[in-house]
C-alpha cells in the first residue's frame, strides 16, 4: 500500500496530464496574444504552435495509457 506521500503510477500520470493541459492552454493564450500584435511575430507563433502540437501528442499518449482497453 502506498503511503500518503507516495503517488501511484496512475496518480503521477494524472498530475502530469493536468500540468501538460495547463501548458497547452497557456500556449493558446500566448499564440492569441502574438496574433493580435500582427505579422511580425509569425516565426514565434509557428514555434509555439509546434510546441502545442507536441504537447497535444504527449497528452494523448498519457490519456491512452490511463484509459483501459475495452475488448469488444
Amino acid at each position: 500500500m502506498n503511503s500518503p506521500q507516495e503517488l501511484s503510477h496512475e496518480d503521477m500520470l494524472r498530475v502530469k496530464l493536468e500540468v501538460l493541459r495547463q501548458k497547452h492552454r497557456d500556449l493558446d493564450e500566448a499564440i492569441a496574444a502574438l496574433q493580435e500584435q500582427g505579422p511580425g511575430a509569425q516565426l514565434t507563433i509557428q514555434r509555439l504552435k509546434k510546441e502545442k502540437l507536441r504537447l497535444k501528442d504527449h497528452i494523448a499518449r498519457i490519456e491512452d495509457e490511463l484509459t483501459p482497453d475495452i475488448i469488444a
